[in-house]
């Protein structure tokens, strides 16, 4: 599920950092290793288990946030004689570092996946790792996953083969640098081809029933003392790049179910009511819903530029609720096994410095393509990891719950008193004068409670703010 991405700027010691600081601290997130998985994870970053296969001259390249460093995945985009297209697709291979059974390992299962604060994250693995040895930067050769994709000429999935090896990256490219290339028409082929399997495998994807949320991140500037929330619409080449994982992980699921042995991430269809709700809060920001039209077509026509439709496309996440892992073992492929969101059978495995899953099944599909068993530390492994990865979601959506709350009490701390437009956005069944509201401006989604009416579901309302403090970081609303 797409998470609220936040990012906060400003000192170490202002009060929202400070405030995100004690955030950690109440809620018990691992922050240093231990000092046994430290040591093993620098011995692990000297010497690797080096593949056999030398790929070092495929000249991949990397599309990242400017910032990042954890560098899980690289490509190379090339066109086929046939017409067609071939997408080499590097995935980083931490299990070339981590030892099964090992301090590093268990640390990881403890962890589970990297959670991300608006001010910094908590990394599953060290950084000796995740943004070194392991992390495909340019110009380091790197042990990966090395996926071989062909493309028909309408972005079809012909072929796949995956397999280890030795892999360089030739450039750190960011999103933005790549959108003007490719704007610009200066982008050479391999770049420029990221449009045209990504607008390709959009199509398909349209074609199948998917979508793709372009949820916004939202950015909280620090100005004189207060704060001010903006949104960052994703770029097409966001979408494109993400379409490239995607395949992936379609391709994944299809090797896996094929040889038998496997973990796929599902999504259930989103429920009757869950969509009732949604179309209340459409028409309360006035975008235009058909009873005739599904949901999905909606999102895609949404421009996350637009404030009111980058409040409707966090609202969309709900519809998302519900995703798990499920293991089969021995041919034992369950019927109910496709992501309702991507409308076809998927599984994480591009992000394994930032996931735990990935790790597994990159493992399995290695296996499948050779024609071989799983290692035995894969498959004892498979029947625990559905449960590790709900317990790591549900860390993950608690920090970012509380991370949400906390930003949005530091932003409108000086405001308590103040009357907002906003609309409705949920009413509790039990108790019809409590609720959700959402503020026209800032984008802040909040509680309100104190009234005596049944709260009006999807439509506007004015409220007054009851409390915004970031110390306690829930903020209040109740009906003005």
């Amino acid at each position: 599920m797409p998470r609220r991405q936040m990012h906060v700027t400003g000192a170490a010691e202002a009060p929202l950092r400070a405030a995100l600081r004690a955030l950690r601290t109440k809620l018990e997130v691992p922050d240093a290793f231990p000092a046994a998985v430290l040591a093993e994870a620098e011995d692990a970053a000297k010497s690797p288990r080096l593949p056999g296969r030398d790929a070092t001259d495929i000249p991949l390249f990397t599309i990242d946030p400017p910032t990042s460093v954890d560098l899980d995945q690289a490509m190379h985009l090339a066109r086929r004689a046939d017409g067609g297209y071939r997408v080499h697709y590097a995935i980083a291979d931490v299990a070339a570092y981590v030892t099964p059974g090992g301090a590093l390992d268990a640390e990881a299962h403890r962890r589970v996946q990297t959670l991300y604060f608006p001010d910094g994250k908590v990394p599953l693995h060290p950084a000796v790792l995740s943004e070194g040895a392991a992390s495909l930067l340019p110009g380091q050769p790197a042990p990966a996953v090395l996926w071989r994709i062909d493309l028909d000429a309408e972005g079809r999935r012909v072929a796949t083969d995956v397999r280890r090896a030795l892999v360089r990256s030739r450039a750190k490219l960011d999103y933005a640098g790549v959108q003007r290339q490719i704007d610009a028409g200066t982008a050479e082929e391999p770049l420029a081809l990221l449009k045209d399997i990504g607008l390709l495998r959009e199509a398909l994807e349209v074609e199948r029933g998917g979508i793709s949320l372009n949820v916004p991140e939202q950015e909280i500037v620090e100005l004189d003392g207060a704060y001010t929330l903006e949104y960052r619409a994703p770029l097409p080449a966001d979408g494109w790049n993400a379409q490239i994982s995607l395949l992936t992980g379609m391709a994944a699921a299809d090797l896996m179910t094929a040889a038998g042995t496997g973990i796929l991430r599902t999504l259930p269809t989103a429920p009757d009511g869950a969509v009732a709700r949604l179309r209340h809060s459409a028409k309360a920001l006035g975008i235009d819903w058909p009873h005739h039209v599904p949901y999905a077509q909606v999102i895609r026509s949404l421009d996350p530029r637009v404030s009111r439709h980058a409040a409707f496309l966090q609202e969309c996440t709900t519809l998302l609720r519900g995703a798990g892992y499920t293991v089969f073992t021995d041919g034992n492929v369950p019927a109910a096994t496709v992501h309702a969101a991507v409308a076809d059978e998927y599984t994480h495995c591009t992000a394994p410095l930032r996931r735990l899953v990935d790790r597994y099944a990159a493992e399995l599909c290695v296996a499948a393509v050779a024609g071989e068993e799983p290692p035995e530390w894969a498959r004892a492994a498979l029947d625990a990891l559905p449960r590790e990865m709900a317990e790591g979601s549900r860390r993950a959506n608690t920090v970012e719950r509380e991370c949400v709350d906390t930003v949005e009490a530091a932003l409108l701390k000086d405001r308590v008193g103040e009357v907002f437009d906003a609309y409705v956005v949920d009413v509790k069944e039990r108790e019809p004068a409590v609720g959700t509201v959402h503020l026209e401006d800032p984008a802040v989604v909040a509680r309100i409670e104190g009234g005596t009416a049944r709260l009006p579901l999807g439509e506007r309302l004015r409220v007054r703010l009851t409390q915004a403090d970031p110390g306690a970081p829930k903020v209040l609303f109740a009906p003005a």
